[in-house]
């Protein structure tokens, strides 16, 4: 986190001008503050780091500087802790005041060392009048607020919180263009369980960025719910594997999807069976034919996921169906492997 370098150099020169007694005591307390603050958060110590952050923006304000770039260092940290309730408030609170994160660095050139030095705003138009210094330069800080909008809404949104959807059309609202809210807000529907604004949303997002495997097995998941976009979901799911060809999850939703019920075939089988033959072995037919279709996306499960025992049976199953015996063998043999790994 670079700003938080920056943190420490605003905390250095908070008080380097002032009524010297008292600036020198608080400066000192900023100091070892933020020091303790910084250590921990370089030590991944995020849940110590948090509450030193939150001091350090105390005793700045008990000066008369409402500095909120601490409250969301500590923010962060809360987030990286998973202390979600206390990062969540805090977010909020600073996304609520309209903060931005923007600064104005003021700084200058020392002549005689050639050394940069960081100056407040009323020190560094003074030192405009002395001679020793030279290069005096502005620089204003990068806005962090759509940053806030998408911390904040992925805290909710892991959360499960009704108000997720709210936060992340207001940042809309704000940054239309911003990819990270508007998945955030396709999620946000789902959650909501507004499904066909979810699944406009996915649309909407590979629309923008085809190549999101991660979409395209989402928009196949919701096409699969529904017998007329069955074929859909199948070409979803194809996209995904064809994009992550590791991508056991889309293997596995493609077998299902493309061998469909088959609980609901096998009794109607069984049930025409005696009286009914012919009608029966169409049904057998036509379940092969599906069965078949599916052998290549069950291989493509099994060989991305090799110690998945769904993966082995579901595999196993088929070369039953289509009358590969020496394979039907080959995956009982693995599935008692995997079963036995799995009892130890």
């Amino acid at each position: 986190m670079k700003k938080l370098i920056l943190g420490m150099a605003i905390v250095a020169s908070a008080f380097a001008f002032g009524q010297k007694k008292d600036a020198n005591a608080l400066n000192a307390q900023l100091q070892e503050a933020n020091k303790v603050a910084m250590d921990a958060y370089n030590a991944k110590n995020y849940a110590a780091a948090a509450p030193k952050f939150i001091e350090v923006y105390d005793l700045l304000k008990s000066s008369g500087q409402d500095n909120k770039i601490y409250m969301y260092y500590a923010g962060l940290s809360h987030a990286l802790a998973n202390n979600n309730d206390q990062s969540i408030k805090i977010f909020t609170d600073l996304v609520n005041s309209g903060f931005t994160g923007v600064e104005t660095t003021y700084t200058a050139k020392e002549k005689k060392t050639g050394q940069v030095v960081n100056l407040d705003k009323s020190t560094w138009e003074l030192m405009k009048k002395n001679s020793d210094y030279s290069d005096f330069k502005t620089e204003q800080t990068k806005s962090i607020e759509p940053d806030l909008y998408e911390t904040l809404s992925s805290l909710l949104l892991n959360a499960k919180s009704p108000e997720a959807l709210a936060v992340i059309e207001k940042g809309l609202a704000k940054f239309p263009n911003n990819a990270k809210l508007k998945e955030a807000q396709t999620t946000a529907y789902l959650q909501s369980g507004n499904t066909d604004k979810f699944v406009s949303g996915l649309k909407e997002q590979l629309a923008k960025n085809p190549t999101d495997p991660t979409n395209w097995y989402n928009l196949g998941v919701m096409q699969a719910k529904t017998p007329a976009t069955v074929n859909d979901a199948i070409e979803s799911f194809k996209k995904a594997v064809e994009l992550k060809p590791d991508f056991s999850d889309a293997y596995q939703n493609l077998v299902y999807t493309t061998i469909g019920d088959d609980a609901k075939v096998v009794g109607q089988i069984n049930a025409l069976r005696k009286d009914k033959p012919d009608e029966a072995s169409k049904l057998i037919d036509e379940r092969r034919e599906r069965f078949t279709k599916a052998l290549p996306y069950a291989e493509g499960w099994y060989k991305a996921n090799p110690k998945s025992i769904d993966a082995v049976s579901a595999l196993k199953e088929i070369y039953m169906v289509t009358k590969n015996m020496d394979k039907v063998k080959e995956m009982k043999a693995k599935e008692a492997e995997l079963t036995a790994a799995g009892a130890k």
